[in-house]
């Protein structure tokens, strides 16, 4: 429930259950290495972190819960992630913050850099598509060097839905990163397992001599496939594995 009141006995944001500005139960969604893991965090869909807070509530039974959230949307999630009745009303940012209040807190954030997530690459975007786009040209570059910018990534918790990253889509950007370099002849096969939000990848591919051994060539394209598949679909790598069947002499 969402009260008006300033006496409310918990409050509930970014996946922390806080009380009198103590936390006392839960993980804060900021904590987490990837966006999706993040999302997932702040509404309380790991099954441990839900029962640890639920367990709590249930331990103290309390009257008034207030929910931070970004969205309608984000709340009703949260409620019933927590087996909460439905909130008896909701408050607008608008209806506690002016106008200027808004502005400054959003300027706040964007130039002290405040809830970022640090990734491997360029600046992105706020939300998933724009970051997609935003980065097209990075994924098409055909040099083999690693350069060492960072990306600032903002988790978007008010999407609506689910996200669903079929493995023919992670497939497709291995398989388009491992040929952009010119001593890999050919992508034979694609081995992409999953558990939870962590993916474990096995690419055998043939490969022709030139200025890295293939010792090195092997070491970057890990790197550069890790990079890639963490940074478009937000999920952790366990391990890239290059397996070399074939070497072309001509």
């Amino acid at each position: 429930m969402i009260s008006r009141e300033n006496n409310v006995d918990f409050m509930i944001d970014d996946g922390l259950l806080i009380s009198k500005g103590r936390i006392v139960a839960g993980k804060s969604a900021k904590a987490e290495k990837n966006l999706v893991r993040a999302i997932r965090r702040a509404l309380f869909q790991f099954p441990d972190h839900r029962s640890a807070v639920l367990d709590y509530l249930s331990a103290h039974e309390p009257f008034k819960i207030m929910i931070i959230a970004t969205s309608v949307t984000m709340a009703e999630k949260i409620t019933r992630a927590l087996e909460l009745p439905a909130p008896e009303f909701f408050i607008d940012i608008t209806e506690v913050a002016s106008p200027e209040e808004i502005i400054n807190a959003r300027r706040e954030r964007h130039e002290k850099k405040q809830h970022v997530i640090p990734v491997s690459r360029t600046q992105v975007r706020k939300n998933f598509a724009g970051k997609l786009a935003g980065h097209l040209w990075g994924l098409f570059r055909s040099s083999d060097r690693e350069d060492g910018e960072r990306t600032i990534v903002h988790p978007p918790f008010s999407f609506f839905g689910t996200l669903t990253i079929d493995s023919s889509a992670i497939e497709d950007v291995v398989r388009h990163v491992v040929s952009l370099s010119p001593q890999i002849a050919e992508v034979r096969n694609i081995r992409i397992r999953s558990d939870d939000d962590v993916i474990t990848l096995e690419i055998t591919v043939n490969v022709a001599p030139g200025k890295l051994n293939f010792r090195q060539l092997g070491r970057m394209q890990q790197r550069r496939v890790a990079s890639a598949v963490r940074y478009f679909t937000g999920m952790d790598i366990a391990s890239v594995d290059i397996r070399i069947s074939e070497v072309l002499l001509s």
